[in-house]
């Protein structure tokens, strides 16, 4: 069967398109999910990259007549196996749908799929624009993080991916192209399927163009890092930061001993004080009068629990520097990694969700690493390997999901459902819930082909 698709899906985005060689597959097997938790590939797979917009509907349209699956692929910066075929199939890579136009006076782009965001920030950026999300790998791609609806430190300010997609281009599972919103901010003339395809991860249908809200980009921005004898302190803080009506930019929390273990990683020395724990707070605004009394505001707040004096990064160069290495966190573990979490919580329940992290930390023996995007409630409390045997390592897993459902919260604030979660979301999730999902993939999947065994209970 995959051999007859293979030809006729030559026909339709050309011989050098359709790649079967395993050597030139590999790669695509897999994304960035951990190797002890991701699932194995199936190999009895092809690879295929349309050209365009039409190329998609076409493939998807074989696919479909022939009941076979298709697994979408962007970059492959995921982390829950959500982009990894665990069946014989179609891998459909959308990097060649790389079109991109910004529409200056609307402050909108449009965007193909295979748009990576590094391209976009920097498109944008060439018309005085900026994209306010920012969820880590620049190299990750549009539609991908669309359909995941990633997150990250600026979500706080500006929301997830959710929040920054006007309209877009869907190809359903029977490889109908339907348009969903389009450049306005405001349009009531239908449901909100728009919202139905976003964070969907691949399961209900591809995302193939978008339109994406860009924002005038701010002439000054400053990082605040301030350190704290403790991680309840640095909580404390900034919760009444928050309180107090400012909204930064992005608010972290992160341990002391993971921000040092990555600058040395890095090659770079650690000058930037001493304590626990940290909260680094980046500030964004379009003048010198706004950005300072910011400055002044919130600094005065976070000094009040401080151990020590906050540290103003004004310069672009430090303030890359301190991003640099918080952003590279997960780097530095990553050889000593069996899972990486991102838990989110209420608000207001980060002191007794940390309080549970170390309850489990005592009754195992490890310590998690503290890295947080405070103003979201989104933890990323990282189970490293150290001496535990694989049986225990799931048990703190479950545990750590546990305090956060307990707390009134989700097992997956960004990097979604995908494969890895799918247990756990089945165990919590609302039963109603499960049933809606599950209508909802059998309406619009009737064959069952788009990313089969994923993201739907």
């Amino acid at each position: 069967m995959l051999d007859k698709i293979a030809e006729e899906a030559k026909k339709i985005v050309g011989e050098g398109y359709v790649v079967s060689d395993p050597r030139i597959l590999e790669p695509y097997l897999y994304d960035k999910t951990e190797p002890h938790v991701r699932p194995k590939p199936a190999r009895e797979v092809i690879l295929i990259k349309p050209g365009s917009v039409e190329e998609v509907s076409e493939i998807v349209k074989l696919a479909f007549n022939e009941g076979v699956a298709v697994f979408p692929r962007g970059g492959g910066t995921g982390l829950a196996g959500g982009a990894i075929p665990t069946k014989p199939g179609i891998i459909l890579s959308l990097e060649r749908l790389n079109r991109l136009s910004i529409d200056r006076e609307n402050m909108v782009a449009d965007a193909e799929a295979g748009v990576t965001l590094g391209r976009l920030i920097e498109e944008s950026e060439k018309f005085g624009l900026y994209f306010p999300p920012h969820p880590g790998d620049e190299g990750a791609q549009i539609g991908g993080l669309i359909a995941c609806n990633a997150g990250g430190s600026r979500a706080l300010r500006h929301g997830s991916m959710r929040s920054s997609v006007l309209g877009m281009q869907v190809v359903l599972p029977n490889g109908e192209l339907v348009n969903v919103g389009n450049k306005t901010i405001k349009n009531n003339m239908a449901s909100n399927f728009l919202h139905l395809f976003i964070g969907s991860e691949g399961s209900l249908g591809i995302i193939v163009r978008s339109f994406l809200r860009l924002y005038p980009k701010p002439l000054h921005s400053a990082t605040i890092l301030v350190p704290y004898g403790n991680v309840e302190k640095a909580v404390d803080s900034a919760m009444k930061m928050l309180w107090a009506g400012y909204v930064p930019l992005s608010l972290e929390l992160v341990d002391s001993r993971s921000m040092k273990r990555t600058a040395e990683y890095l090659g770079l020395g650690w000058k930037y004080g001493e304590g626990e724990a940290f909260l680094m707070v980046v500030v964004s605004e379009p003048n010198k009068d706004m950005l300072y009394a910011e400055i002044e505001g919130i600094s005065a707040i976070l000094s009040e629990g401080a151990s020590g004096e906050p540290i103003l990064a004004e310069r672009k160069e430090e303030q890359d520097e301190i991003l640099k290495i918080r952003s590279e966190i997960y780097s530095a573990y990553e050889k000593n990694l069996f899972e990486g979490l991102d838990v989110s919580v209420p608000i207001g329940e980060a002191i007794r969700f940390i309080d549970s992290l170390k309850k489990i930390e005592e009754k195992y023996g490890i310590k998690f690493p503290i890295v947080a995007h405070l103003g979201d409630g989104t933890f990323h409390p990282d189970i490293l390997m150290d001496s535990l045997d694989r049986e225990k390592l799931i048990k703190v897993r479950e545990e750590v999901y546990e305090a956060a459902v307990y707390l009134g919260g989700s097992i997956t604030g960004e990097h979604g459902i995908g494969y890895t979660r799918k247990p756990y979301a089945d165990k919590y999730m609302d039963d109603g819930l499960k049933r809606l999902m599950i209508a909802v993939k059998r309406t619009i999947d009737e064959r069952g082909i788009m990313n089969p065994e994923k993201f739907v209970p």
